[in-house]
């Protein structure tokens, strides 16, 4: 597999839409929570990843509203706007960015956590988004369409819920397949492409 370094945005236009193929359960309260926290500790890893209300107001700022965590077949929303950083979370994350924001709702210590932003680039990608890593290594783009929709709405719409998952998994699908590519060597990395010169 040859791995590039970027892709422009003309061509990530063309690529078709993934989404996440599992069941999405919304966690809106403790005992919700307590539950959802049980199977995640079962799977041997995780795709993890949030949601912020956006600001449109400079200097205005919002906590965490949504917290996505994926296995392969699930993916749990937890609404931290609702529930707040409850205890069983907090200890299942205990594992930099997310981790930060999520820092401002409650103090934890993460434990065996990779920043995938930071682990792609031993492998050539220089792109940061999720959206053009995504597409680097599986030729699909992840749609942004509700990346600034209202995180804090009383009910997540579906399009919200799709969004969020998706997000969450991908993370997932990419750590594995790096792993893979890791473990058999069976890669290589694209040459740096030439800018032209006008």
């Amino acid at each position: 597999m040859i791995v590039r370094r970027t892709i422009d945005k003309d061509e990530l236009k063309e690529l078709p839409k993934v989404v996440f193929p599992g069941r999405i359960h919304v966690i809106q309260s403790e005992s919700e929570t307590e539950k959802a926290v049980a199977y995640l500790l079962s799977q041997p890893i995780l795709g993890i990843d949030s949601e912020t209300r956006p600001s449109f107001t400079k200097g205005q700022s919002h906590k965490v509203a949504l917290l996505q965590i994926s296995s392969e077949e699930c993916c749990f929303l937890f609404r931290l706007n609702m529930t707040g950083l409850t205890q069983p979370l907090v200890d299942l994350l205990s594992l930099k960015d997310d981790f930060m924001m999520l820092h401002k709702r409650a103090p934890f210590n993460q434990q065996s956590c990779i920043e995938l932003q930071d682990y792609v680039r031993q492998f050539g990608i220089q792109d940061k988004s999720l959206q053009k890593i995504y597409a680097i290594l599986f030729k699909e783009k992840i749609s942004k369409s509700q990346r600034l929709s209202n995180w804090e709405a009383d009910v997540l719409s579906d399009g919200q819920k799709q969004y969020a998952a998706t997000d969450a998994w991908a993370c997932l699908n990419i750590y594995n397949l790096l792993q893979e590519l890791k473990r058999t060597g069976n890669y290589e990395i694209a040459p740096e492409e030439k800018k032209e010169e006008h």
